[in-house]
């Protein structure tokens, strides 16, 4: 945390050959240190002098309008590096691979089972770490060495699939590892080895979803004519990036079952933590201080007690309420006001404001009509820096800031992505929110002079400065982490659809988990079906699974080869047979439901329901009633998705149902 004399000589000594660009609050008779001032027009991120006073403007109102009251604070103890990989197990979903529940390991085995050969070896590195942590610490439990972990995944795949392990080389360390497994229609679609058939587009600007980004990285850096080569200083350019199309469809954040996207989260950090280990960056939480955190309110809540507390009176909400009103307010006055979340609100009108809010906004009683909109941007951006944890997690600040370390800006996009899927939801929803809001304000840049990288600057220092952290930082590093994350902030705003999308490879990922979990539990049926037929009548029992046989063989012949049968139960029409075509996409069959006229049933628009995939190789089918589901994209092409996943069904529904 600043102290004003350091600020003081921050801005000074930046602004010495631009003075009069704007005047200081602060007393100006105060000499600085006599250090020279950083020169970082050689930092990747390169970004001007003239764009960065927004930044350090910003930072000051900051530090003017913090309470120094604050509450008492304590250091918290940092976890040694075994602890850390220990919570990152646990985080990934292998948590029992140790403890007293490692000869239960069949969930792990099936999550070790879909890696690729760089998220298979980062996951090996943290294993390492962990067993030479406890042998240290003689933990009671039974401590497994990595080598039987991986040699007993590595068995039951040779089983099915004769691989073999393939070395793959990191920045740190040589691992041997195992190549993909071919066991379902999934694992047809490459998930971490790049081949001609799945190989890089051919465009700088396009993302490649279909390879693991890790294993991206690791060809680049392994090949030496394709070295990674660190991007040009100049951020005036700021690639058009771009999805190419997939014909089994785009999947966004929220189109997956929970269940599905608690897997797509702990692969995302796998793959996160290979691609940092490839570039040497550092994947660890920053050390925190304690601070006393409110138990209601609204400012410095916790974001989950905020939600909690909003869903009781407005159920479903998803971000908090005083967020949602604080934008829609400012909005109301116009979006063209110049300076907007540049130019600060008066200080002492702002807290009584805030005060004000905290006694009557759930009543209802608080009078908007007087508020000005400055001023209502300055409450936006103290609900986010006030917050107790920051909206980026303390656990993933750090890596949000380090992604300015990556080579590329490709690199840093995808990190990014994968970060976004770690975010807890409601942080993910209420920085989706923050994000479309702040590109509306950029859209009326002719007017409000607010342009994207105006707003990077503002709102940087708001997001990233987080009062919580208790390290220190030097000059040098300052400047460094205000042009980067002012980079990250620019990133978020821009690319933010891209952001949202869920990887290919990912989705494939879970796919060949879910379809490892049925094997496991199909194979467990028989064991307690043979079982049962030692224990009965052998002859009824016979009969009976006969009878199965016969219903399963008459409705399996109800569905030709080449059709699929599609559900609408809220439509006329409840059920249709579609033929499988080449060019045929998901809007094509829910077109052609609604092309069915009915006066019996109330009419639907094409923007109101759309087409799920259901089961097969989505979702595990653990329990019934939590059967894993995707909403598909209009531009999905059927028989590409049929034949990744044969055995789903296909129900067109609204996403309320």
């Amino acid at each position: 945390m600043f102290h004003s004399i350091k600020f003081c000589f921050l801005v000074c000594t930046f602004y010495s050959r631009r003075s009069g660009q704007y005047t200081m609050n602060h007393d100006n008779t105060k000499k600085p240190s006599g250090k020279p001032p950083y020169h970082h027009s050689g930092s990747q991120d390169s970004l001007d002098e003239l764009s960065m006073e927004d930044y350090w403007k910003e930072l000051e109102n900051i530090h003017e309008t913090r309470d120094n009251n604050r509450e008492e604070e304590v250091l918290v103890k940092e976890p040694d590096e075994g602890e850390l990989e220990e919570e990152w197990l646990k985080e990934a979903g292998l948590s029992n691979l140790f403890g007293e529940t490692t000869g239960d390991s069949q969930e792990s085995m099936a999550v070790l089972a879909t890696l690729t050969r760089t998220q298979a070896a980062a996951v090996q590195k943290r294993v390492e770490t962990v067993t030479q942590t406890m042998r240290k610490k003689n933990k009671q439990y039974q401590v497994p060495d990595v080598r039987d972990i991986f040699r007993q995944q590595n068995d039951s795949k040779e089983k099915a699939t004769d691989g073999e392990y393939q070395p793959v080389k990191m920045r740190e360390n040589k691992t041997e590892t195992q190549e993909e497994a071919n066991e379902d229609p999934a694992s047809n679609h490459h998930i971490g080895d790049i081949s001609p058939t799945n190989a890089m587009p051919a465009s700088d600007t396009d993302i490649n979803v279909e390879t693991s980004f890790s294993e991206q990285a690791a060809t680049l850096s392994d090949n030496p004519a394709g070295k990674v080569a660190r991007d040009q200083d100049d951020d005036t350019l700021t690639p058009d990036f771009r999805l190419p199309k997939n014909k089994t469809g785009t999947t966004k954040i929220g189109d997956l079952a929970p269940q599905d996207m608690k897997k797509v989260r702990s692969l995302a950090l796998i793959e996160l933590t290979a691609i940092f280990d490839i570039f040497g960056a550092e994947l660890k939480p920053q050390k925190t201080i304690k601070i006393k955190i409110k138990e209601s309110g609204l400012f410095g809540v916790p974001l989950t007690v905020l939600l909690e507390q909003d869903q009781k009176r407005v159920p479903g909400t998803r971000i908090p309420l005083i967020f949602q009103k604080l934008i829609s307010y400012i909005e109301e006055g116009k979006l063209d006001t110049e300076g907007l979340l540049r130019i600060p609100g008066v200080s002492a009108r702002v807290k009584g404001l805030c005060q004000e809010l905290e006694a009557k906004f759930y009543e209802g009683t608080f009078n908007w009509e007087h508020v000005k909109q400055h001023d209502a941007a300055s409450l936006l951006k103290l609900f986010i820096r006030e917050l107790p944890q920051p909206l980026f997690t303390v656990e993933y600040l750090k890596a949000f800031q380090n992604v300015q370390k990556l080579p590329t800006k490709k690199h840093q996009l995808q990190a990014l992505n994968l970060l976004v899927l770690l975010l807890p939801e409601g942080n993910r929803d209420t920085l989706k929110a923050l994000l479309e809001f702040l590109q509306r304000v950029i859209d009326h840049r002719d007017k409000n002079k607010m342009t994207l990288k105006n707003v990077a600057m503002v709102m940087a220092p708001n997001l990233f400065m987080f009062h919580g952290l208790g390290s220190k930082s030097s000059e040098q590093s300052e400047f460094v982490m205000a042009a980067g994350t002012a980079n990250i902030m620019l990133f978020l705003i821009k690319y933010q659809n891209l952001l949202w999308t869920i990887p290919t490879f990912l989705v494939n990922q879970v796919r060949k988990q879910n379809a490892e979990s049925q094997r496991k539990e199909k194979k467990d049926k028989a064991v307690k079906k043979l079982l049962k037929k030692m224990a009965y009548d052998r002859e009824k029992h016979e009969k009976q699974d006969k009878g199965i046989a016969d219903i399963k063989s008459v409705n399996d012949a109800d569905v030709p080869q080449g059709v699929i049968r599609v559900q609408a139960p809220h439509l006329s029409k409840v059920s249709m047979a579609i033929q499988l075509t080449e060019e045929l996409k998901a809007s094509d069959v829910v077109a052609r439901f609604l092309s069915q006229k009915s006066g019996t049933v109330q009419a639907v628009k094409k923007d109101e329901v759309f087409l799920y995939e259901i089961g097969g190789n989505i979702g595990n089918n653990e329990c019934i009633f939590l059967t894993g589901e995707r909403c598909l994209d209009d531009n999905t092409y059927m028989k590409d998705l049929y034949q990744l996943n044969p055995n789903a069904e296909w129900v067109i529904k609204s996403k309320n149902c």
